[in-house]
């Protein structure tokens, strides 16, 4: 389930960026990197920082892959995704639920504290779309009014309180992904956010 979970963030991630980079114009090569960027920013920052290197995406081409796969469909379908503002939203809110995840785990299996674990996880999920929004030009989501990073960390604590029921991974897996896209849905449905100073 983890590694289905990672295979399923990394393909969405790509296909977000790429969608985003095709909102902008840029050209094919632009559109690859900015998948690229977008699908495995979070992972590397990750993987850097817990000292786990060569980063997980240069030692299994299968993300590699992914990203090819994800950049391929989103031009293919690219006038089908008619809506594309809404296909990059739910492209966008699926990797954000299961990166979330991968960074929480990663964190759990090196041993750290859960609120580590949970910056990790944030971090994971977060900073792939915040290195495209900036070089896409645009002011990153997370920096926004948008509750974005705020459902992560919600995510995160939701994960270590069913954790400590003793729930089955996957269960524990589907759940905690399912609440963090859960409350981004409702989010935009609703319109929640947080104030901004002024």
């Amino acid at each position: 389930m983890f590694y289905l979970l990672h295979i399923i963030g990394t393909l969405a991630f790509a296909m977000s960026g790429a969608l985003t980079a095709m909102n902008k114009k840029m050209d094919p090569f632009g559109v690859f990197i900015i998948a690229f960027v977008t699908a495995l920013g979070g992972g590397t920052l990750r993987d850097v920082l817990i000292g786990q290197t060569p980063v997980g995406w240069m030692q299994d081409l299968i993300y590699v892959h992914l990203i090819i796969g994800g950049f391929i469909l989103a031009i293919l379908f690219r006038k089908k995704l008619e809506h594309l503002r809404v296909s990059l939203f739910l492209f966008d809110t699926i990797g954000l639920g299961v990166f979330t995840l991968i960074g929480l785990e990663k964190g759990i299996n090196i041993g750290l504290h859960p609120v580590i674990c949970i910056a990790i996880g944030t971090m994971t999920a977060c900073f792939g779309g915040v290195t495209r929004d900036i070089l896409c030009n645009e002011i990153p989501v997370i920096f926004r009014k948008e509750i974005y990073a705020t459902i992560c960390i919600f995510g995160g604590i939701v994960f270590f309180v069913l954790k400590g029921f003793g729930l089955n991974n996957d269960i524990l897996y589907l759940i905690t992904s399912s609440v963090i896209i859960s409350i981004r849905l409702m989010a935009v449905r609703f319109k929640w956010a947080l104030p901004s100073l002024e």
